[in-house]
Formats: C-alpha cells, sequence, structure tokens
C-alpha cells in the first residue's frame, strides 16, 4: 500500500474477504533508518477534474512494515492497483561517493523492501500473489519473474511486462496462472477477488 491508492479497490478487499472470514492488513514502508514510525497514513488518488480538493481524498493506515513481514504468516499477498506499485519501487539517489565504476545500478534498483518481498514471494508457490490493474510493476526490477507467465495489466504497464517475457493476453479481464491473479483494471475488483479467493482454497 502507498498513496494514491484506489478507494473501492481497498473497499472490496476489506469487504469481499472479509465475508469470507479472511483478515486484511495494510503493508507498507515504514521503516527509514532512524526513523521508524509506527503507522503510516496515505491518501487516495484524486482526480483534480472531479474533485480539486486534496482534502476529499480518503486515508488509510498501514500499521505492518513491508521488512518486518512474515510471507509464511499469509495465505495471499496482493499489490495495490494505480501508483503505489510506482511509488514502493523508489529507492532514492545513491550518495555521490558511492556511485563509481563499481556501482552495480540493477541492485540499487532491486533494493527497495516491497520489490524484494515480491521477489521472495514469487518464488513461493504456496503463496498466492495477486497484481492489479498497474501492479505488476512491483515485479519489473527483477524480469525473471515475469518470464512465460501469462497475465493481463493496464496498457500503461503493458510494454513493461511485454518486454519481461511475460504473455499478456487482453482477451480476459482476471486471470490466473498457477499461483499468480492479475486484473486489468479496478471495474474488475470483485471478480479478481474471487479468484484471489478461490486459487487461497485451491
Amino acid at each position: 500500500m502507498e498513496s494514491k491508492f484506489i478507494p473501492e479497490e481497498i473497499a472490496a478487499y476489506r469487504n469481499g474477504f472479509g465475508v469470507l472470514g479472511a483478515r486484511v492488513e495494510f503493508v507498507s514502508r515504514l521503516n527509514y533508518g532512524d526513523y521508524q514510525p509506527q503507522t503510516a497514513t496515505f491518501l487516495s488518488d484524486v482526480d483534480p477534474l472531479d474533485q480539486p480538493e486534496w482534502s476529499t481524498a480518503e486515508r488509510l493506515v498501514a500499521t505492518v512494515d513491508v521488512s518486518a513481514l512474515k510471507l509464511d504468516d499469509y495465505s495471499a499477498l496482493l499489490m495495490a492497483a494505480n501508483y503505489p506499485a510506482v511509488r514502493l519501487r523508489y529507492a532514492g539517489l545513491p550518495e555521490p561517493s558511492k556511485i563509481g565504476p563499481n556501482f552495480n545500478v540493477l541492485a540499487h534498483i532491486q533494493s527497495p523492501p516491497a520489490v524484494q518481498l515480491f521477489a521472495r514471494a514469487m518464488l513461493d508457490k504456496t503463496l498466492v500473489k495477486g497484481f492489479l490493474c498497474h501492479g505488476l510493476w512491483i515485479l519489473t526490477p527483477n524480469p525473471q519473474l515475469l518470464k512465460g507467465r501469462t497475465v493481463v495489466c493496464n496498457e500503461v504497464v503493458a510494454a513493461d511486462i511485454y518486454w519481461h517475457g511475460a504473455n499478456i493476453d487482453f482477451s480476459r479481464r482476471v486471470i490466473v496462472d498457477d499461483d499468480v491473479v492479475t486484473g486489468y483494471s479496478k471495474h474488475e475488483v470483485v471478480a479478481y477477488v474471487q479468484a484471489v479467493a478461490a486459487a487461497i482454497l485451491k
């Protein structure tokens, strides 16, 4: 979870999984070295043409730090749609003193905690992973994770996903590829939640 989330998507998770008896937790990066708050509050996406004031944004509190997450405690790990995947890939600029001929750009790109979490999760076939709309962006720092996977995603991210070796099928709006569930957009969130739940039960 991060800012610019889609409120309807979050409501579908709370309600859809809640009706099935599941516990839903919102996870994000809370640990920034010396700065380690207990919670983080994020704001939903707001279209300035429809809602010109940021005060109209919905708020969501994350209470679990992504670095402290134990995958064995969960049945599924979902990447929120829209721009949270972009924000959670942020590694920051390295210190100038660390940049030199031996600087490892790829290691730097792969260093954000959420990127590392999803890389570990993709290796665990018993854990269901879900990516709605833009969510697959969280995997792109590790291109091998997408190779050979059959997915659907928003056109905005399709080029990245295609060049990482995934098979994109736009004929379906929700796709289950073994332990990975993908959805085209927020409009498919109900069917997506049902598909994730079915994959967990399977």
